[in-house]
C-alpha cells in the first residue's frame, strides 16, 4: 500500500501544516508548523504523520511504502537550511526525534537528542564549535538516550556510570567535567551499551533515525502511554506523530541554556511569566527534573537580549492561541529558538481565573472562556479540601521545596508507584515520595493523594502531570535526602520511615509530620463571576440531592436552583433520632 503524503516539512517561515492538523500531524507538529507560518524562530524540520504510525503498529512494525523516501527528502530539507550534511564527519547534522499526539500527553512517549552523531561526527563537531567538552557532553548524552529509549537499556546504569566518574574526578555537577572526562565517559556509555544489547553502537545515522522513529511509534502503545490514556479517559486517537528537527544546543557553554514556561501561573492563574531555566543544558534537564533550576525571572539577568525577545515571543504566542501556553526554548549562544508551545495544563483555580481575566482583557469573548478555557474536571477540583489551620503546624514543619501543584494531601509515605497503587486498592490513603518521578510513575501518581520529590522544578514532570490532574505536589525538596533501599527520607534531624503519616501543602511547598486536619474549601470571586456566565449560555436548569438543611443550604451557594430528591429516611439518621427510630 502507497501512501501520499506522510512527512511534513517546516523551516524558513514556510511550512506544509497548520494548527488545525492535529489529528494528522500531533498537538507539537501541527504547533511548530504554526508558530514556523508566523515567523517565530523555529529550528527547521519534519513530522512524519499519525498516519504512518497507526500502519506500523497495524502491519507488525512495517513502514507504509514511500515513507523512508519521503523522508530521506525531509532531512535533505533540514540539511540544506542548516547549511550542515547528515552524516558528515566535517559538518554534522544532528537532530532530534519527538513523539506528539494529538492529545497533549507529557512525558508518556519517547524522546532521543543529538541524533547523527558517531565516533567521526563528533571529532568534527568538536573542532566546529571549537568545543571538544560540548561535543562529547551531547555524544554521552546521544547514547545514553539511544540505549535507553530505542534499545531498553535502562537509565540508571549509564547514570551509575555517571556518578562514578563524578566521585572519581572529585567534582559535584556534570558541568564541571572537562572534555577529557566526558571523552572516558562516552567510551564507558558505549561500553555499557554493548553489555546490555549485545551490539555495537550504531554508526550509521540512518540506522540511528530508522530505530529512533520506531521506537516512537512504539511508545503509542507502551504500558506508561496506555495507562495515561486510561486514567485521563483519551480515547478515539489513532497514534503518535513524530518530529525530526534540527538540533540547537542549549549546553554549548555559558552563553547558552534552555528553559519551559508558562504565559501565566498554571497554579493560581496569575498574569505573570511561570517558568525555570537552566545554563548550559539541554531540554530534557529540565523537563525530567534532573537537574533543579532558577526561577525565569532570572534568566533577564543572565540573558537579558534573548529573554526581551521572549517575552514578545509569548505574549505573541498566548493571543495567537486564545489560551495559556506551554513554551519549550533553547538559547544557543545568545539566541533564541522556540521548540514547543501548546494550551497549558493547570489547576481549576487557575482554569477558572485565566478563563475570567482573558475575557475581562478582550482577549476571549465570556462564551469562548465559558466552553473553551475551564474544563468540568476543573470545577471539581475546586471542592478539593485544604489545611484547617496552616499556622497549627508550623513545629511540625520538616522541610520545604518548590509549591509545584497547590492544595493539601495528608497520607502514608510510600517510595514506589507500585506500592502506591496497591495501598489505593487496599482503601489505604498514601503520599508518593520519590527522588524524581518518571512517566513509569504515571499509575502511583494517579493513585497517590499528593507527591514529594526531592529534585526537580516547578516544571518537571511531577509538576505538570499533578497540576493537570488537580493533585497537591511539593517539588525539588532538597531539604530531604530519599533512602530508597532502606525506604526512609531524612532531613538530617527527623527520619521518616514508609509507613509513616505526612502532610504536604502544595500551595506553599512545606512537608509536615502527620496527618493534618482537612476543610473543604472556600470559593474565589472569580468562580462566582465565571458561573454567573456559565449561566448566561447553559440549556438546563440543576436540582439537587439534599437530605440535610446543610446540604440544601450548600447547594443554595452553588447556584442550585432547588431539590430534585429528598431522601426523608436519611434525616431520622442525624442527632439522636437515630434512637427513637430504633424504638419504633
Amino acid at each position: 500500500m502507497t501512501m501520499s503524503k506522510m512527512v511534513f516539512k517546516f523551516g524558513d517561515g514556510i511550512a506544509d501544516g497548520d494548527k488545525s492538523m492535529k489529528a494528522h500531524l500531533g498537538g507539537k507538529g501541527a504547533n511548530l508548523a504554526e508558530m514556523c507560518s508566523i515567523g517565530l524562530p523555529v529550528p527547521p524540520g519534519i513530522t512524519i504523520n499519525t498516519d504512518s504510525c497507526k500502519y506500523y503498529s497495524d502491519n507488525d512494525g512495517k513502514w507504509p511504502e514511500g515513507l523512508e523516501a519521503q523522508i530521506r527528502d525531509g532531512i535533505d530539507h533540514i540539511a540544506s537550511q542548516m547549511n550542515a550534511g547528515f552524516g558528515d564527519a566535517d559538518n554534522p547534522l544532528l537532530v532530534s526525534v519527538r513523539s506528539g499526539a494529538a492529545v497533549s500527553m507529557p512525558g508518556m512517549m519517547d524522546t532521543v537528542l543529538n541524533l547523527g552523531l558517531n565516533d567521526a561526527a563528533v571529532e568534527g563537531l568538536a573542532k566546529k564549535t571549537g568545543n571538544v567538552r560540548f561535543a562529547y557532553d551531547a555524544y554521552r548524552r546521544f547514547i545514553d538516550m539511544f540505549g535507553d529509549v530505542v534499545m531498553g537499556v535502562h537509565h540508571a546504569y549509564f547514570e551509575e556510570a555517571l556518578e562514578a566518574l563524578k566521585k572519581d574526578r572529585g567534582v559535584e555537577n556534570d558541568v564541571d567535567l572537562s572534555g577529557e572526562d566526558l571523552r572516558v565517559l562516552v567510551d564507558q556509555y558505549k561500553a555499557i551499551y554493548r553489555k546490555h544489547t549485545g551490539y555495537m553502537f550504531p554508526e550509521d545515522p540512518f540506522e540511528q533515525l530508522s530505530l529512533s522513529i520506531n521506537a516512537v511509534f512504539g511508545s503509542w502503545d507502551g504500558d506508561r502511554a496506555l495507562k495515561y490514556r486510561s486514567i485521563n479517559k483519551i480515547s478515539g486517537l489513532i497514534g503518535t506523530a513524530v518530529n525530526v528537527q534540527a538540533m540547537v544546543y542549549g549546553n554549548m557553554g555559558p552563553g547558552s541554556g534552555t528553559g519551559v514556561l508558562f504565559t501565566r501561573n498554571p497554579s493560581t492563574g496569575e498574569n505573570k511569566l511561570y517558568g525555570e531555566f537552566l545554563v548550559n543544558a539541554q531540554g530534557e534537564d529540565v523537563v525530567a527534573g534532573i537537574r533543579t533550576p532558577e526561577d525565569i525571572s532570572q534568566m533577564a539577568d543572565e540573558f537579558p537580549a534573548a529573554y526581551e525577545r521572549l517575552v514578545e515571543v509569548t505574549q505573541t504566542l498566548e493571543k495567537h492561541y486564545s489560551n495559556i501556553q506551554d513554551i519549550e526554548f533553547t538559547v544557543q549562544e545568545g539566541n533564541l529558538y522556540i521548540l514547543q508551545t501548546r494550551n497549558g495544563k493547570r489547576t481549576g483555580a487557575a482554569a477558572v481565573r485565566i478563563a475570567v481575566e482573558m475575557a475581562n482583557e478582550g482577549m476571549v469573548s465570556k462564551k469562548e472562556a465559558v466552553r473553551d478555557l475551564v474544563e468540568p474536571g476543573h470545577l471539581d477540583q475546586l471542592l478539593h479540601p485544604r489545611f484547617a489551620d496552616v499556622t497549627a503546624y508550623v513545629a511540625d514543619v520538616i522541610a520545604k521545596g518548590l509549591p509545584a501543584s497547590p492544595g493539601a494531601a495528608v497520607g502514608k509515605v510510600v517510595f514506589s508507584a507500585e506500592h502506591a497503587e496497591k495501598s489505593k486498592e487496599a482503601g489505604e490513603k498514601v503520599l508518593l515520595v520519590r527522588i524524581e518521578t518518571s512517566p513509569e510513575d504515571v499509575g502511583g501518581m494517579d493513585a497517590a493523594e499528593g507527591i514529594l520529590t526531592s529534585r526537580g522544578g516547578m516544571t518537571s514532570h511531577a509538576a505538570v502531570v499533578a497540576r493537570g490532574w488537580g493533585k497537591p505536589c511539593v517539588a525539588g525538596c532538597g531539604e530531604i535526602v530519599i533512602n530508597y533501599s532502606n525506604k526512609t527520607f531524612t532531613n538530617g534531624k527527623v527520619t521518616v520511615r514508609e509507613g509513616d503519616w505526612i502532610s504536604i501543602n502544595g500551595s506553599t511547598g512545606e512537608v509536615i509530620l502527620g496527618s493534618q486536619k482537612l476543610v473543604d474549601p472556600e470559593l474565589t470571586g472569580y468562580f462566582a463571576e465565571f458561573m454567573s456566565w456559565v449561566d448566561e449560555f447553559r440549556t438546563m436548569k440543576v436540582r439537587t440531592n439534599a437530605d440535610a438543611p446543610a446540604d440544601a443550604l450548600q447547594a443554595i451557594e452553588f447556584g442550585a436552583e432547588g431539590i430534585g430528591l429528598c431522601r426523608t429516611e436519611h434525616m431520622f439518621f442525624e442527632g439522636d433520632r437515630i434512637d427513637s427510630v430504633r424504638e419504633m
